[in-house]
């Protein structure tokens, strides 16, 4: 049984790629890993930000925290947003029937991704820059409420991703697909959004240990955190988050649909599930520490994360190449099939024998209607004419191709540019006759 039977197969237009497709998955992956790191922390920090201002209600070190971990946003998400574009050519190359059903199928959401990242962006803006104003005079409610509706949006705004870039994954269910909802419920969405949010929360927290622990970072603004103490925080939230994923992990691989599901996506996997293992036991070695000495792994956890993402950028796009192949394959076929057909159609057409050219009476029947020799029907006679262009069937041929309006009591003449300046010069030359004959 074909396992594709249910599902739209288009035809390709069979256009070459602009670079070898090698290149393209190379920077798919590479450049998806890099925008999506920068993904995670405006989303983790945003998050963060939130949370540390509501403590800030009670202690003012945890607001004073909140705005320094704001600074960053910002920076984030510009980089996001640019390092975005690299993935998204790509995948308009590798997938565009896919990539671009999946757009049309989420409908309104997909189009409002535009408007919706704008008032993100200036709610975060607006958020930053009246931290103090608004604080002290009176309006904290309203700040934390403004960086709560920039916190949702940003968390929403990857979901459309999301699940656009799950839905291309599955032809076979594009019929049921009735609008961005009804997309939800296909795949894993779920499971695939909640280990994002806690890759968001673990990155950020990795990035802060390390932002904040800098030895040139000037920590005066912020009373009652010392260095080792900032680096031991964002090391907590990290450790918990990453233990967290040991849960999200199995649940997102144990409820992919088997359309992609390979050896190698299992070999991937787990390999990044050892190497992670290997990074939440220098995190929580760090974490025992002394103050003098907290840090001293910094560089070491990051190349063990870097090599988890790297696996997990792997394992995606293993995956989505697995899951997309038949549907591929059935485009491609279609594909060759029409190419075959037109070819034959084409052949067959130049074999007909070709229409005899018509002759100067044939062509005049495209004339007839509104022309007669010598009375006037919704035109001159073509006695009124030969006066005109007595010697000059040119002049009648330039007319028929570009008509003006000269009698305001006859109706506009169209154009008869479309029978061509040979076939057009041949009724000019019989109108001439005609009228000389009578």
């Amino acid at each position: 049984m074909n396992l594709l039977a249910a599902a739209p197969v288009p035809r390709d237009l069979p256009l070459p790629l602009p670079v070898p497709e090698w290149l393209l998955v190379f920077c798919l992956v590479v450049f998806f890993l890099v925008h999506i790191l920068f993904v995670n922390l405006m989303v983790g920090g945003s998050v963060l930000v939130v949370l540390l201002e509501w403590m800030g209600l009670k202690n003012k070190r945890w607001d004073a925290l909140a705005h320094e971990v704001a600074q960053t946003i910002t920076v984030n998400k510009s980089l996001a947003v640019v390092m975005g574009i690299g993935p998204l050519l790509c995948i308009n190359l590798l997938y565009t029937l896919q990539w671009y059903s999946a757009n049309a199928l989420t409908g309104h959401a997909w189009l409002m991704i535009v408007p919706l990242v704008i008032v993100a962006f200036l709610l975060t803006y607006l958020h930053k820059y009246t931290w103090d104003t608004w604080t002290s005079g009176g309006k904290k409610t309203l700040h934390q409420l403004t960086g709560l509706g920039a916190a949702l949006l940003f968390l929403f705004i990857p979901l459309i991703f999301l699940a656009n870039v799950n839905l291309m994954l599955f032809p076979t269910e594009w019929e049921k697909v009735k609008g961005f909802f009804s997309s939800l419920g296909i795949g894993n969405i779920l499971p695939r959004y909640l280990h994002f949010m806690a890759a968001s929360l673990a990155m950020t927290g990795l990035f802060l240990a390390g932002w904040f622990g800098r030895r040139d970072s000037d920590l005066s603004h912020l009373e009652g955190f010392s260095r080792p103490e900032l680096r031991r925080l964002f090391y907590k939230v990290c450790t918990c988050i990453t233990l967290a994923q040991f849960l999200f992990g199995p649940l997102l691989l144990f409820t992919l649909p088997a359309a992609g599901i390979t050896t190698a996506v299992y070999v991937i996997i787990f390999s990044g599930a050892a190497v992670g293992l290997l990074a939440l036991q220098q995190l929580m070695a760090e974490l025992k520490s002394p103050d003098a000495a907290i840090g001293g792994r910094y560089g070491r956890i990051v190349a063990l994360f870097s090599v988890v993402v790297l696996g997990m950028g792997s394992g995606r796009h293993v995956y989505r190449e697995a899951a997309l192949a038949g549907h591929q394959a059935e485009v491609k076929e279609r594909t060759a099939r029409y190419a075959a057909a037109l070819a034959e159609f084409n052949k067959g057409q130049a074999a007909k024998p070709q229409p005899a050219e018509q002759s100067a009476e044939q062509l005049f029947m495209n004339c007839a209607a509104c022309h007669a020799p010598a009375v006037k029907l919704v035109g001159p006679p073509l006695t009124e004419i030969a006066k005109i262009y007595a010697g000059n069937p040119e002049g009648i041929v330039a007319w028929a191709k570009a008509p003006g309006k000269k009698r305001p009591e006859l109706p506009q003449m169209p154009s008869f540019a479309h029978l061509g300046e040979t076939s057009l010069r041949k009724i000019a030359v019989l109108m001439l006759e005609k009228a000389a004959v009578k």
